[in-house]
């Protein structure tokens, strides 16, 4: 079959799409491709929290995880206090998922890039195995009707 000098149109259009897909999966972000499951039960997993926890999360969120004073209300500087992660916080209100992404990536990933905090992004500075470890450490000491309804979320945030 002979073409005369001219390439199909749909030929064009399938090198541009190829093209375009090849420059998207070398640049795109990357989405957290590990599974984001917190596991309270597993007894040496939270133990490894808790140093996790001890050693890059106490010095604001509290050794006991009671968080700083009047954590519902901003600072001088704007900025919100770090938030208890026992039962009395709303650590508990939000999925696994959003709890690793908000410790990896920080507040910004989650409350859009101009939202000012003191919290860090933990990307760089912990492993994905640290951060579950940590967060594991933290639902471990919550009671277990807060547990339960933090396993609904989870339930409920799989389905959508």
């Amino acid at each position: 079959m002979a073409f005369s000098g001219r390439t199909p149109i749909p030929l064009i259009a399938a090198a541009i799409l190829l093209g375009t897909l090849l420059v998207y999966k070398l640049y795109a972000p990357k989405i957290d491709a590990v599974d984001m499951t917190l596991h309270p039960d597993d007894v040496q997993f939270v133990a490894e929290g808790k140093a996790v926890y001890d050693a890059h999360c106490a010095s604001c969120h509290g050794i006991g995880l009671e968080g700083q004073n009047n954590w519902r209300e901003r600072n001088a500087n704007g900025r919100l206090p770090a938030p208890p992660h026992d039962e009395t916080g709303h650590t508990w209100h939000h999925a696994d998922a959003a709890l690793f992404k908000l410790t990896k990536h920080g507040p910004q990933f989650v409350a859009g890039p101009n939202y000012e905090s003191d919290m860090p992004a933990f990307e760089g500075v912990l492993t994905d195995r640290e951060i579950l470890a940590a967060l594991s450490y933290i639902k471990s000491t919550w009671p277990a009707k807060v547990r339960m309804t933090h396993d609904e979320i989870n339930k409920a945030a799989g389905r959508q």
